[in-house]
């Protein structure tokens, strides 16, 4: 009998041991007691996990209900946790539903960690955001180039490859960004992207929980969102709910039959955004923008299926809550279904009403931005929580003046013109403003070249209504002449490189010019951390004349006035003009040479970019 108990024992042992085993993928791999919402959705994909029955005894803490995809390998388990509910490990015991006794046949442990005690706060208009691409930003740690498994190596030497920047190269520029003045930093997608090409760029996700190893790894993130903190620098991310990459681990056994877009087989979309607002749409056109992929390499994701809804809206929460970020910049916003965009802003929002997020809608008309916007009550009913969305038609009309020779209609009047459009969103200064980004030209290019150009524009969008975002290398005059692709667009920042002559953190190898530009910005943007102006501060503009542009920033306790000579000759200046801002004053003071001024009129040199406090 003894023998034949021991053998029983050893043939359960084995079937305990060997069930557990078919579990193996759990998202999200944990969550936290005292979270802002008390349901958690638990995707569970194994052999068989249909099959069973998942039963959870944990104090505070109860299986709300069980949801399986289409086949037999998902479960989605969604739990119930009470505000009494401690940290610790729980067990999901798996029951042979087949079974008369329901035997547990396997065990699969899921952490609730204590919450975080840290305030989450988003970004604001007294930020200035430096806009980063991992991987051409620094390399700071060599051993993670190349990873075993991943698909793709390093090549330096090809522009669309892998460089090598990583989560340890920016962790060791922090100190750099902050003297620049910054306050925020954005950073192009870090999570897996285990593309065999175009890899590094990060909109191909192929694990929502996991970053990229050749970036380094989850612990390291949130030690680059800490070591931000303490700086004072606020860390954004940057999300896809549209896409998911083509290697993504679940491409291989999906879900549900509706989980990717046209049946999984790609269909491009027509990008045609407007005919989701347009009143004489069909529906066809209308989904073949929304449901159409961007590249083969990026499945539509489906939105409308529920079990996908609840995952991507919680894997946005749990990032929050590991990181501690302050915002979301949402790439392709208007590509993803709305109701479901809807949701997920208004549920992110409900849970941190302090934070921010920006949509990206490239749209270069004023009207088709504001219907995003929280607040804006649409024709046809449509509703969102989206704080605020990526200014394309402000850069676009900047761009376009500065490119133009001064005439009656072009010159600043396009970029006066296109601010009087602000009436049409419910806070244009919420939106995120920016000379250039990592889809197009750099700015100093966009400019030909010209640093004067490229100096009115920086000191523009650091002082206008909005939120600046400036990419890296802006401040050193990077540029892409000659040569337009992304991969050029991005490239690696001078310095961040073992064996790189130039230095952009030290200026060493820089031009006298760049060099000249950067002190400039620094100082711009050092001092508009503590410009009450700029930060709560109304917009007030005057009709531009002769090449010449002049606006206030006004607060109850500060007055800014900015002027921008876009004209190869002085101007002189009647204050006179303004006394309906200025209210009698003539103390001015230049914030970046401390020149100041007491005077009825002014000389403005030659395409002067002048910040002046005004001063009673």
């Amino acid at each position: 009998m003894k023998r034949i108990s021991l053998a029983l024992w050893a043939s359960l042992f084995f079937i305990q041991v060997s069930a557990q085993s078919f579990v193996d993928r759990v998202d999200p791999p944990f969550w936290w007691t005292e979270m802002p919402v008390d349901t958690v959705q638990i995707m569970v994909h194994g052999d068989r996990v249909a099959q069973l029955a998942p039963v959870v005894d944990y104090p505070g803490v109860s299986i709300a209900r069980v949801v399986h995809g289409d086949g037999p390998h998902y479960a989605f388990i969604y739990l119930a946790i009470a505000p009494s509910a401690q940290p610790g490990t729980l067990a999901i015991q798996w029951r042979d539903a087949t079974s008369r006794k329901g035997k547990t046949v396997g065990r699969t442990p899921f952490e609730l960690k204590e919450r975080p005690r840290r305030k989450i706060e988003g970004y604001d208009a007294s930020d200035a955001i430096y806009l980063i691409t991992p991987d051409r930003f620094a390399n700071g740690d060599p051993s993670n180039d190349e990873v075993f498994g991943m698909l793709e190596g390093l090549d330096r030497s090809d522009d669309h490859g892998r460089h090598g920047g990583d989560i340890a190269g920016i962790r060791q520029h922090l100190e750099y960004i902050q003297d620049m003045g910054f306050t925020a930093v954005w950073l192009n997608p870090i999570l897996e992207n285990n593309q065999p090409q175009w890899s590094y760029h990060g909109y191909a996700t192929t694990d929502y929980y996991r970053v990229d190893p050749r970036f380094g790894t989850n612990d390291e993130y949130a030690a680059l969102a800490q070591d931000a903190r303490e700086r004072g620098v606020k860390l954004i991310m940057d999300m896809i709910m549209n896409h998911c990459g083509s290697e993504h681990w679940w491409m291989d056994d999906l879900p549900t039959a509706d989980w990717i877009n046209n049946g999984g087989e790609f269909a491009p979309t027509t990008h045609r955004r407007t005919t989701l607002r347009d009143p004489y749409a069909v529906e066809s056109d209308v989904a073949e923008f929304s449901d159409g992929w961007f590249v083969k390499e990026m499945p539509d994701l489906n939105q409308r299926q529920p079990l996908l809804a609840d995952y991507l809206i919680q894997n946005t929460i749990w990032w929050i809550e590991f990181l501690g970020i302050s915002g979301i910049r949402m790439d392709t916003y208007p590509y993803s279904d709305a109701d479901f965009m809807a949701r997920w802003t208004c549920e992110v929002m409900a849970a941190y009403p302090n934070f921010n997020v920006c949509g990206e809608e490239w749209s270069l008309n004023p009207a088709v931005l504001a219907y995003w916007q929280s607040g804006k009550e649409n024709a046809d009913g449509y509703t969102s929580c989206l704080p605020g969305l990526l200014d394309f038609p402000l850069h676009h009309a900047a761009m376009q003046c500065l490119n133009e020779a001064e005439t009656w209609h072009s010159d600043w009047v396009r970029l006066y013109e296109m601010l009087g459009n602000d009436f049409l969103y419910p806070d244009a200064y919420n939106h995120i403003i920016f000379p250039d980004n990592h889809d197009m030209s750099r700015v100093h290019t966009q400019l030909g070249d010209d640093v004067n150009l490229t100096r009115l524009a920086a000191f523009f969008f650091a002082t206008t209504r909005g939120i600046p975002q400036f990419y890296y290398g802006t401040e050193i005059l990077m540029s892409n002449t000659g040569d337009d692709s992304h991969g050029n667009i991005r490239s690696d920042f001078p310095g961040g490189w073992e064996g790189d002559e130039i230095f952009a953190k030290t200026g060493t190898g820089l031009t006298p010019e760049s060099m000249s530009f950067q002190r400039e910005i620094r100082g711009l943007l050092q001092w508009r951390q503590d410009s009450e102006a700029i930060a709560q501060g109304a917009l007030v503009h005057y009709v531009p004349e002769g090449g010449l542009y002049a606006y206030f920033r006004v607060s109850d306790d500060q007055t800014v006035m900015v002027v921008l000579n876009k004209s190869s000759e002085s101007v002189a200046l009647d204050l006179s003009g303004f006394d309906e801002t200025m209210k009698g004053a003539r103390r001015l003071r230049n914030v970046i040479s401390g020149e100041e001024f007491n005077a009825d009129s002014l000389e403005v040199p030659a395409w002067a970019a002048w910040v002046l406090e005004v001063r009673n």
